[in-house]
């Protein structure tokens, strides 16, 4: 039987093989369900990159940056990383380039360890993202990219989700798989609430940000592909093979 890891933060990854096992990168709040967003939007592809610096210059390459730190949108970008910002149908066919506080550093920490897959998760699109996960038949990581290395809710939240949808044909390797699991038991019916609680969602309220990012990311199942890396990109492969 395939086996499932979590790790909580990025900053645990070292510890940890990833070599040929199915990753799951999550940032609910806000990367990996703004990446769901964007390909429904219809981009083409999204490039994470490390630094605001190193995003800015590919603004010369026709790709559209975004960039977000500390929960905000860095002055000069043309996006920052709310979900709204990506419903924008200008972007359909465009390739971005972006670079966040949390999400994107944990996929390119991810990606040089030599996983089989990437896969970008968010509760937008967690059965679709099950479904794969089954499919790939290997054993899979999910990586938390939490705050600034250190634990946040809402991550280890949705790989609780993440894992009740794929026991029994799953067996939870680690105590981190157990205790997210049971996390979700527990606030399975009521997880915005629990959510707004977090330390993300209250900085959110400080910031005085206007949408409602935290609703809208913990909306189910509004998606029906995954995203995933191929090469340095993110792409829409699901999406692709079903046209």
């Amino acid at each position: 039987m395939q086996k499932i890891e979590l790790i909580h933060t990025p900053a645990l990854l070292p510890y940890y093989n990833l070599q040929d096992k199915t990753v799951v990168v999550i940032d609910i709040l806000r990367a990996t369900s703004t990446m769901c967003v964007a390909f429904n939007t219809g981009v083409n592809k999204i490039l994470p990159i490390a630094s605001p610096e190193e995003c800015k210059m590919f603004k010369d390459f026709d790709f559209i940056i975004a960039a977000e730190r500390n929960a905000m949108k860095v002055p000069g970008f043309d996006m920052g990383n709310s979900p709204f910002e990506f419903e924008n149908p200008f972007l359909a066919g465009k390739n971005i380039a972006f670079t966040t506080t949390n999400g994107t550093k944990a996929i390119k920490m991810a990606k040089a360890m030599q996983p089989y897959k990437i896969l970008i998760g968010a509760f937008l699109n967690i059965t679709a993202l099950a479904k794969l996960i089954q499919d790939l038949n290997k054993d899979v990581v999910l990586v938390c990219s939490g705050w600034k290395d250190k634990y946040n809710l809402e991550d280890t939240l949705f790989g609780g989700a993440l894992i009740d949808k794929l026991l029994p044909n799953f067996e939870m390797e680690d105590d981190a798989s157990l205790s997210a699991h049971c996390l979700f038991l527990q606030y399975q019916d009521n997880i915005e609430s629990l959510v707004r609680k977090s330390s993300h969602a209250q900085r959110f309220k400080l910031l005085n940000v206007q949408t409602d990012d935290v609703s809208f990311c913990l909306q189910q199942d509004l998606y029906s592909f995954v995203p995933e890396m191929e090469g340095e990109y993110i792409v829409n492969i699901s999406s692709a093979q079903a046209c």
